[in-house]
């Protein structure tokens, strides 16, 4: 069952997104070479609570962390750890909040110190990919017209779209519906309506689309173990023109000041 957001929800959803901007600002701060991933997770989730709200992945279905923390050539749903990060790598940081009953959910991958043009490609391409998959999240167009939008950009440019894990409705939970693919067909699925909120994540791989999971039983990570990207927003359909409820905007003021 697909639920509708009333204009007052949607603000508290927005609420939600906003702080999950700020937390991922306060990882930008910290985020460097030397740096662990569980140092950030400790940061986040210390920002969270001050702020008045709960993370959102923390237990959700056992997850033991605050972050997702998604190294190289890992998609997604990577588990912090105490080894240090490198110079060269770059890390996807997923972050969810809970305040006000309503769930942000929002995703960044961040360049560690210098990385190859090759990757810096890659980011930059995958951020365009949930661009353009945003311009099409508007009343009227169907759920496959978002999976298009982000695999012709994808695949034009030679990457591989993962077709395991999708995007989501978001609400009172966390993974509502539908579910949004990466990939699809245009005037296919569902029809979007005002109201409707979801969670738009691109994740694109430098090589094959195939994935497996690791033993942990959380990360995903490439078959090829070539590097993956994975930027996320929240939006709020609306007629014209979506509304992204999450921001870049706090985590790319920080990065533009290093």
């Amino acid at each position: 069952m697909v639920f509708y957001k009333t204009k007052e929800e949607i603000e508290l959803l927005r609420e939600s997104s906003l702080l999950v901007g700020k937390t991922l600002a306060e990882v930008a701060k910290l985020i460097k070479p030397g740096v662990t991933t569980l140092q950030l997770d400790k940061i986040a989730e210390e920002f969270i609570r001050d702020n008045g709200a709960e993370p959102g992945f923390l237990g959700y279905g056992g997850f033991p962390n605050t972050l997702c923390t998604s190294v190289n050539e890992a998609v997604v749903h990577g588990v912090p750890n105490d080894k240090p990060l490198i110079d060269g790598d770059i890390v996807s940081v997923d972050c969810g909040t809970l305040m006000n009953g309503f769930y942000g959910d929002s995703a960044y991958t961040f360049e560690i110190g210098e990385v190859t043009p090759e990757i810096h490609k890659l980011l930059e391409v995958t951020k365009e990919c949930l661009n353009k998959a945003v311009e099409s999240a508007v009343s009227g167009n169907r759920i496959g017209d978002i999976g298009y939008a982000v695999q012709k950009h994808a695949e034009d440019n030679g990457y591989g779209v993962v077709r395991e894990l999708v995007g989501h409705g978001l609400g009172r939970g966390l993974h509502e519906k539908p579910e949004v693919p990466n990939y699809g067909r245009r005037g296919r699925g569902l029809k979007m309506k005002e109201g409707l909120v979801i969670a738009i994540e691109p994740m694109i791989n430098l090589g094959v689309k195939e994935v497996s999971q690791l033993e942990d039983g959380w990360t995903i990570v490439t078959k090829d173990r070539k590097p993956s990207a994975h930027f996320e927003h929240d939006v709020a359909i609306a007629k014209g023109k979506a509304e992204v409820l999450s921001t870049f905007k706090y985590i790319e003021e920080v990065l533009n000041k290093n």
